[in-house]
């Protein structure tokens, strides 16, 4: 090899160095595609229930994500005698092009609805979300003072701040500000929020399949992470004031998120709470390794403020 030659090798491998650091492998990889003005077509209806007790717990997924991502954690807190509704988020289940067609409040909405229909049925309720469903939990709760019995608070994402982040994503809001930033697709890195390797391989095949119902989506536009910061914002600002009972759940070793966003939290919140933090988890607690200890606990979080006579099953039925 000529020395011209070697050069201009080691040139481009510093390069390809500094972007796996500083960007990671794939903070985005293009311009999102973004769908005509048009009615969206119907998504797949991938909302679950199962029956319990008089206490109801309400499951909110996360951005980009699926009801499906809560069903392990759904048939725990059913089998400690909850009847338990995983609702699904608006835009959610379907393309991306269906994702940016929504907006958070759109998104709060869905929980909205689906907060009325279980009222209409419980006057136990609890809430848990998981990442962004987590901050659709906080926000209902500011809305409704009083009512929810019990908040169940998983890898809130406050900021994406893990060990799996680019080095520079702290320019990401600056970035979202901006025309090209709106329109360009961030796409997930390895470990995709899982340490389960088993696992993370089917996750990923459903996702790069296009079974975004059953996986989430692999990617997002910059629109609906904008949308995701306006969100952060202004729960930030209604933390104080909520004071209903929350269970704070995060992986030490979260590689979206880091444990920051689990102490504020923890330190903001208005009412009390409990910190309970994993170590042998990522981002995605409700399906990852220590799934099971994050379903008892929480349970057992939420069975401390119930009454035992509401978990006494009564076969709740679907309307």
């Amino acid at each position: 090899m000529k020395s011209g030659q070697k050069s201009l090798f080691d040139r481009h491998t510093a390069w390809q160095r500094f972007k796996l650091r500083y960007f990671g492998a794939k903070p985005w990889s293009g311009p999102g595609q973004v769908g005509p003005d048009q009615a969206p077509p119907a998504l797949p209806n991938a909302t679950f229930f199962h029956a319990g007790g008089k206490a109801a717990v309400l499951l909110i997924h996360g951005l980009t994500g699926t009801p499906t991502e809560m069903r392990f954690l759904g048939k725990t807190l059913a089998e400690a005698g909850f009847t338990v509704y995983g609702c699904q988020l608006a835009g959610h289940c379907g393309t991306e092009e269906d994702l940016v067609r929504t907006h958070w409040p759109d998104w709060y909405a869905s929980v909205e609805q689906a907060y009325a229909e279980v009222r209409k049925k419980h006057d136990i309720v609890f809430v848990a979300g998981l990442s962004m469903g987590s901050l659709l939990s906080m926000h209902l709760a500011a809305n409704h003072p009083g009512e929810i019995k019990g908040l169940g608070l998983l890898s809130t994402t406050l900021r994406y701040d893990g060990w799996a982040i680019p080095r520079l994503s702290f320019l990401l809001p600056l970035f979202l500000h901006t025309p090209l930033g709106l329109r360009y697709r961030f796409v997930e890195n390895y470990p995709y929020g899982i340490k389960d390797d088993r696992l993370r391989q089917r996750v990923v095949a459903n996702m790069t399949s296009g079974n975004s119902a059953e996986a989430g989506n692999l990617g997002m536009t910059g629109h609906s992470l904008r949308q995701l910061l306006s969100l952060v914002e202004l729960v930030k600002r209604e933390m104080p004031a909520i004071d209903t009972p929350a269970m704070i759940i995060h992986a030490s070793n979260d590689d979206v998120c880091s444990i920051w966003n689990a102490r504020y939290i923890e330190s903001h919140l208005g009412g009390t709470r409990e910190l309970l933090l994993l170590d042998d988890s990522y981002h995605m607690v409700t399906v990852d390794k220590q799934r099971k200890e994050v379903g008892r606990a929480l349970a057992s979080f939420f069975a401390a403020r119930t009454d035992p006579q509401a978990l006494v099953r009564d076969h709740v039925t679907a309307s």
